[in-house]
């Protein structure tokens, strides 16, 4: 079962939220909260697999809350804003997905479970934009001294990264364990110095 918070100022799109993804089999919501400053109480003392919060709350923003919890929640940001600067600052805060509030329900439920099994998602309609951004001129070849640390093995699975598969998928590809495929993932972050996977595939993106 698939522990989530859901966090949203307002009532109704909270309401709704906690509708949808409480008639999903595998999804249970343990919490909700008005502000991102509860949102961060919450999520420290229930320990969700998943936050799913809005950017723009009262008390604490969704992505100084992301940034606060790095490490110990894995947060998909769900907004009506589809503004660089909240793409931009969750991503870099941590966030392991961003969606707009437009996407249907079956679309934030494939998130939710993507990103309870170590996975992210970036929604489609700011992932051209994001990845131009995080590519800039001159970034291409600052960033590939970056990959000497890594084996053969995790350059495989890191193109896997960029390329959307899943650990899942990753395993398969590359004819190893899913639960190997988590930890290759792993040490690719360590190793890189990066918040998230969604950050793995930027950069692998931008490397192709």
């Amino acid at each position: 079962m698939i522990r989530v918070l859901v966090a949203d100022d307002q009532d109704a799109v909270r309401t709704g939220l906690v509708l949808i993804l409480g008639g999903a089999a595998d999804i249970t919501v343990i919490g909700e909260a008005g502000d991102g400053e509860r949102a961060v109480e919450l999520a420290r003392t229930l320990k969700p697999d998943v936050l799913v919060m809005d950017v723009r709350m009262p008390h604490k923003d969704g992505i100084t809350a992301t940034r606060e919890l790095q490490g110990s929640t894995d947060v998909l940001i769900l907004t009506t804003f589809d503004m660089d600067e909240y793409v931009f600052g969750a991503l870099r805060a941590g966030a392991a997905g961003f969606l707009l509030k437009s996407a249907d329900g079956d679309t934030l439920l494939h998130a939710i479970r993507l990103i309870a099994s170590g996975d992210g998602l970036i929604s489609p309609a700011v992932t051209r934009r994001l990845i131009a951004s995080f590519a800039g001129p001159g970034e291409k070849s600052a960033s590939e001294p970056r990959l000497d640390s890594l084996t053969d093995r995790e350059i495989e699975v890191l193109s896997c990264i960029g390329h959307g598969l899943s650990n899942q998928e990753i395993s398969v590809n590359l004819e190893i364990a899913e639960a190997t495929a988590k930890t290759h993932v792993s040490r690719i972050l360590t190793k890189l110095g990066l918040r998230s996977r969604v950050q793995a595939a930027i950069l692998a993106q931008q490397l192709d």
